[in-house]
């Protein structure tokens, strides 16, 4: 099994660095990196290329043109590149725990995708976090964040799970096992059947959309919160419209009234 770990990324150079440098520590090597740019400005790409030689495998860099909000177009070309058996999906301001690829493959099925979730960190946290801290796991260590200036919550103390316990949290939260952007998994097989992101939609409930599709196709999702972790960068968030938020909502429903599993605004456009 072959991963390709898909990266969202837009005009966040120095958080992507550091998210780079966790996937450059990763416990599993098997895999790439596709990032998904969703039309960055020439410092992303210089964050890519420094990154190159240190990965284990091949890094490629997804870019179009900044015309608006297009995460969807933009993610439905990164599948299209990826040569993975399997599609981790995260963004490019989440930090990985150094398990984080070991636990999505060992619970990685076929007719299933996983649903993870992340700790989000305070901004002095978020700027504090230096190489040395990723490569020595203390950037997605609990303790270490508390100290740091992150608040205490849920999220932030489930990285202090132990493993053996955190698959029985897992397995007994009432939280549905939606997909998450920021870390999920899905064949890619499965992906494509779905025939990816739509791509009418903005910001707003897009990667739920996805996952709400998939399972109306059987394919389940697997809670995995408690097991595969990363840490959420801090930035502002400006890019809220309530009317777009509605627009996809409408989407969404439409998905759940006709049992629907897959668009026609996707990786092959067959809408009029």
């Amino acid at each position: 099994m072959h991963l390709s770990v898909i990266i969202t990324t837009y005009n966040q150079p120095e958080w992507l660095e550091k998210v780079l440098w966790g996937y450059a520590v990763q416990h599993d090597r098997d895999f790439e990196i596709v990032i998904a740019d969703d039309g960055s400005d020439s410092r992303t790409a210089a964050v890519i290329d420094r990154a190159r030689s240190e990965m284990p495998g091949p890094l490629l860099h997804i870019w179009h043109e900044d015309t608006g909000f297009r995460k969807c177009v933009i993610l439905n070309r990164a599948i299209e590149n990826a040569s993975g058996d399997v599609l981790v999906f995260t963004d490019g301001d989440c930090i990985p725990r150094r398990d984080f690829l070991t636990v999505h493959r060992r619970l990685m099925r076929p007719g299933r995708f996983l649903s993870g979730g992340y700790a989000k960190l305070a901004m002095e946290t978020s700027r504090l976090i230096t190489r040395a801290d990723i490569q020595a796991g203390r950037a997605t260590d609990a303790s270490w964040l508390l100290r740091h200036g992150t608040s205490p919550s849920r999220a932030v103390l489930r990285l202090g799970v132990p493993s053996a316990l955190a698959g029985v949290l897992d397995a007994v939260s009432p939280t549905r096992a939606s997909f998450n952007g920021h870390n999920a998994a899905v064949w890619k097989a499965d992906a494509i059947a779905a025939n990816g992101f739509d791509e009418r939609m903005g910001w707003g409930g897009l990667d739920r959309e996805f996952g709400e599709r998939l399972s109306n196709a059987g394919v389940r999702g697997l809670r995995i919160r408690h097991r595969a972790h990363v840490v959420h960068l801090d930035h502002p968030r400006g890019y809220r419209k309530p009317e777009i938020e509605a627009a996809n909502r409408a989407i969404r429903d439409e998905v759940a009234r006709l049992r629907l599993t897959r668009t026609t605004s996707g990786m092959v456009r067959t809408d009029p």
